[in-house]
């Protein structure tokens, strides 16, 4: 999902509104008069409800984020590096906004949201991977973006809970974590190996077929 200006501005806007009255209407009335425009037009504004209102703010967080990763030229970093800078540079983008996260992942934990959920979470990990520089096509670009989405879900828990200066507790947990990465390679592999021919190919994509064994 890509924000444009406008939609962006509305965006910046909305998230401080949301601790005080939730991803309601009433929030989008407030922001849009903390801008210039008229409180009236927020009928016209996420007509899907509190989903959209959510769903839209994270994908400009993503923009955000990949635009200061993009910034920051963390080439000359291997890759669980440049990941775990790109997340450190959501959090700290994102912390003064804590409250809005925290309620949009209340309303995301509940059952009934779990394809909005899902679809967050997926284009956050795409996020991060790409502006890491990832260009994967095979097998592993379902293995990487698993295994971080794991990574990041469970960072960003332990984030919303985390009072450290700098989020300093939460970047050690996420260290942690990172070790999975680490071993993405070999995962991959065996997973390849075993399960390679059972996966869907993505559209123009092609999957290796698994290796067999050499008695």
């Amino acid at each position: 999902m890509q924000i444009d200006k406008d939609m962006a501005a509305l965006l910046d806007a909305l998230l401080p509104q949301v601790p005080f009255d939730g991803w309601t209407q009433t929030s989008v009335r407030n922001a849009l008069a903390s801008i210039g425009r008229h409180r009236d037009d927020a009928v016209l504004m996420f007509p899907n409800g509190a989903g959209e209102m959510i769903e839209s703010a994270f994908a400009l967080m993503d923009q955000h984020m990949a635009e200061e990763a993009a910034a920051a030229d963390l080439a000359a970093y291997r890759l669980p590096a440049r990941v775990r800078a790109i997340i450190a540079i959501r959090l700290e983008q994102t912390r003064g906004n804590k409250e809005a996260v925290r309620r949009a992942v209340s309303w995301l934990g509940l059952p009934m949201h779990a394809p909005v959920a899902a679809r967050i979470t997926a284009a956050t990990v795409d996020a991060i991977w790409h502006a890491a520089g990832d260009t994967s096509a095979d097998f592993s670009w379902y293995t990487k973006r698993g295994i971080l989405a794991a990574v990041y879900s469970a960072t960003l828990l332990y984030w919303l809970s985390d009072h450290s200066e700098g989020d300093e507790n939460t970047l050690h947990f996420l260290d942690r974590r990172l070790h999975d990465v680490a071993r993405i390679g070999k995962i991959r592999k065996t997973l390849s190996t075993r399960y390679g021919r059972l996966l869907p190919r993505r559209p123009g994509r092609t999957v290796p077929a698994p290796v067999t064994p050499q008695r």
